[in-house]
């Protein structure tokens, strides 16, 4: 058939004009620059050479080569119908091209530099239409691993070429303050190509929260939606096949362009231009000889064997007669057993060497001595030669740390109940306590008389004497009321200023919130020694007040009451404006003590897990202790760490009081084993120098009743005295 394009030839023609070339021409579409090739290129370079060996062909390729002739004139005309097909799409490709422009169009000046024509392409527009990931990527370092610039001053490369430097990161310090100082810290992700934080957004967040909840990151998606049936029910049966196109050739015909790539192989392999792996070992350990003498390269050498002990004159044929048994000894090593024996042997004496028997314990010797080859561990230890007092702390001497407590001076006692509490008056004369039986007790501490007792309906929870020195009173807490007591034998200046800070004339007036604590004040005519003058009634279900902490200045106190309402525990009451307030909404745990800092607005708060630092001021939670122990005592240091800086464990029971003295450096720790431990504590204006933690004195002198050992302790401001309180009913005082 007569072509009438000279341009276009068959497959068939172009194996007969020309045999260099290769069995397939490629293909190329041209679509304004861009050139795709066809499937039957896979991008590797076509080699002529490689079809043939030399100008010479095998045996077997003739006969595949004569296959391959009978398939081309069985596809000659199909290709000639296609050329056909192809030169009227040309025309309408030519078209085409001109109207699709896949990247912008290029002008043709004139270099001033080298005269020649040159092609100069538009400067792309930042604010293009694309994916917004890639537009704030200055690092386009690309997908390499980024220690490689670890030791650099850089990072990467910008578009332009330019180095991008390392931007500044703290250490472990800076990371953590910015946790602290920054409540959004959590939100952000470290990215490696800038070497910076990165906060998510709300949407990544999103779908990070779905991810550790098991759900799906589309909130978009349910998984309980109604199935939709498309091709089951009522009128929706497939009655035809979806094509009805006819089955394709090439699904049962062998592919021609296969075939020439494995036979492309197969001559490589011929060659040698391939070689196959060799085929690795599939054991995983390697097998050595643990006895033989020469060293093995994958495993450390094996240590020698233990030598046995050389024989003694004892073993001999013919021992010396002090190594024989007598009869006796010989009863004996017989009726003890095999491991309790000296000697594994009986000694005995034989004049000639002829005349020595066989061992019979020979072979059992020898399988014992295998055991212990086979089964003793072989470890060389290092023997370090430390001297043991080395690695104990020097401590100053006890005696030298003088003065404290070492002794009991005082007993005072309660028959009807357990001494709960004990207070000490700013002066350090006068002490008062309270039992459960409801009764407080007011005696002088130098002598132990008692000289005011006061009764009560209900348990005594907690006294605690107020800090001023210009007035004397202390407070009792008894069964959800706060009452305040005047000592008698107060001077009558002292007494006055009492009366004008407990029942003044004119009240303050009350303030805009309403508190459900009621003050009840009892006029100075009709006021007397044997009742209070003021009394606070905390709101029902409170419970019995267990401490009372008083600010330093002896305006603010704070109760704290156990076994009634969670949020009925603390209260922080102002006496000069008869004001209480509850500062906590909820509280997380049972509160068990509570106190002021002796220097800054800050409110401590102890529960049985935590312990809370509050700022007054602004209202703020400030940090977290977390002791984490039970039966010991923890020191913290609050500028270094949440944790414990040191913790002393010299209590077996439950510790109960605690208690630092306000002159010297001591402090003393009461526990249910009933004892009492006295430590010296200093700490120094250096802040590289440690503090020093020395104990004392262990004071025993309380019996444990009902499981309950010393329940409070409290130490004399003037001097280092200290009182404690037992569950036994007494009240100690301990001098120096």
């Amino acid at each position: 058939m007569a072509n009438s394009n000279p341009k276009k030839t068959s497959v068939k023609r172009k194996h007969t004009e020309k045999d260099d070339a290769p069995a397939v021409a490629p293909v190329t579409l041209k679509l304004s620059g861009l050139e795709m090739l066809t499937d039957d290129e896979d991008g590797d370079d076509y080699n002529p050479e490689d079809d043939t060996d030399d100008g010479e062909v095998d045996d077997e390729d003739d006969d595949e080569d004569g296959d391959d002739e009978d398939e081309d004139e069985s596809l000659s005309e199909d290709e000639e119908d296609q050329d056909e097909e192809e030169e009227g799409s040309t025309e309408e490709d030519s078209e085409v091209e001109s109207d699709y422009h896949i990247f912008p169009k290029a002008k043709t000046v004139i270099s001033d530099i080298t005269g020649q024509p040159k092609k100069v392409y538009p400067e792309i527009e930042p604010d293009y239409d694309s994916d917004s990931s890639t537009e704030e990527a200055t690092n386009r370092v690309g997908d390499v691993p980024m220690h490689w610039y670890d030791d650099m001053p850089h990072i990467g490369y910008d578009i332009n070429g330019k180095r991008v430097l390392r931007p500044a990161r703290g250490d472990e310090l800076d990371k953590f303050l910015a946790t602290v100082d920054d409540p959004s810290a959590w939100t952000s992700a470290f990215d490696k190509t800038s070497q910076e934080e990165k906060p998510l957004s709300s949407e990544e967040l999103d779908i990070i929260k779905r991810l550790y909840a098991g759900e799906n990151p589309d909130e978009n998606y349910d998984p309980y939606e109604p199935m939709v049936e498309w091709f089951t029910g009522k009128g929706k049966e497939e009655i035809m096949p979806l094509s009805a196109a006819p089955e394709p050739k090439r699904r049962w015909v062998r592919s021609k362009w296969e075939k020439q790539k494995i036979m492309k192989i197969v001559r490589a392999i011929r060659a040698g231009r391939i070689v196959g792996q060799k085929p690795k070992t599939t054991s995983k350990y390697e097998v050595y000889s643990i006895w033989s003498s020469e060293p093995s390269t994958s495993a450390p050498p094996a240590l020698p064997a233990p030598k046995r002990a050389l024989p003694t004159n004892a073993e001999s044929y013919n021992p010396p007669e002090e190594y024989l048994m007598t009869e006796e000894e010989r009863k004996e090593w017989e009726s003890k057993d095999a491991e309790d024996r000296e000697r594994d042997f009986m000694p005995q004496k034989f004049t000639s060497l002829r005349l020595v028997p066989a061992y019979d314990q020979f072979i059992k010797e020898r399988f014992n001595r295998q055991l212990d080859l086979y089964l003793a561990p072989r470890i060389q230890r290092t023997k370090l030669n430390i001297d043991p007092t080395s690695l104990i702390p020097k401590l100053p001497s006890p005696s030298s740390l003088r003065p404290f407590p070492n002794y009991k001076s005082l007993n005072i006692r309660h028959p009807k109940g357990r001494a709960r509490c004990v207070s000490i008056s700013p002066d350090g004369n006068w002490a008062a306590s309270g039992d459960e039986d409801g009764v407080v007790s007011l005696w002088e501490v130098n002598v132990g008389c008692e000289v005011k007792r006061w009764k009560f309906e209900g348990k005594i929870g907690s006294i605690e004497w107020a800090p001023r020195q210009d007035v004397s009173y202390f407070a009792v807490g008894v069964e959800e009321t706060i009452h305040f007591l005047i000592p008698p034998n107060v001077d009558s200046t002292t007494l006055a200023q009492t009366h004008a800070l407990l029942a003044p004339s004119a009240l303050p007036s009350a303030g805009p919130t309403p508190s459900p604590v009621k003050w009840t004040s009892t006029s100075v005519s009709s006021w007397s020694n044997d009742k209070p003058i003021l009394s606070l009634t905390l709101p029902p279900s409170s419970g019995v007040p267990t401490q009372l902490q008083w600010h330093k200045k002896g305006d603010y106190f704070a109760s704290v009451s156990t076994g009634g309402a969670t949020q009925n525990a603390v209260w922080i009451h102002q006496l000069s404006k008869r004001h209480s307030q509850a500062p906590f909404r909820k509280i997380k745990g049972a509160v068990q003590l509570v106190l002021f800092h002796p220097t800054m607005p800050h409110f401590f708060v102890a529960t049985q897990q935590y312990v809370r630092l509050y700022n007054l001021a602004e209202q703020k939670l400030i940090k977290t202790l977390m002791p984490g122990y039970d039966r010991k005592l923890c020191w913290f240091d609050l500028e270094l760490s949440e944790k414990p800086y040191k913790v002393l464990k010299y209590h077996s029971r439950a510790i109960r009081s605690l208690h630092f003295h306000p002159k010297y450096p001591l402090f003393a720790s009461a526990s249910d084993d009933g004892s009492i431990q006295i430590f010296h504590s200093r700490v120094y204006n250096d802040l590289m120098t440690d503090p020093l933690i020395v104990p004392l004195k262990i004071l025993r002198g309380h019996q444990i009743t009902d499981g309950l050992g010393v329940l409070q302790v409290k130490w004399n401001p003037k001097q280092p005295w200290l009182a404690s309180a037992g569950a036994d009913g007494t009240v100690a005082v301990w001098c120096s």
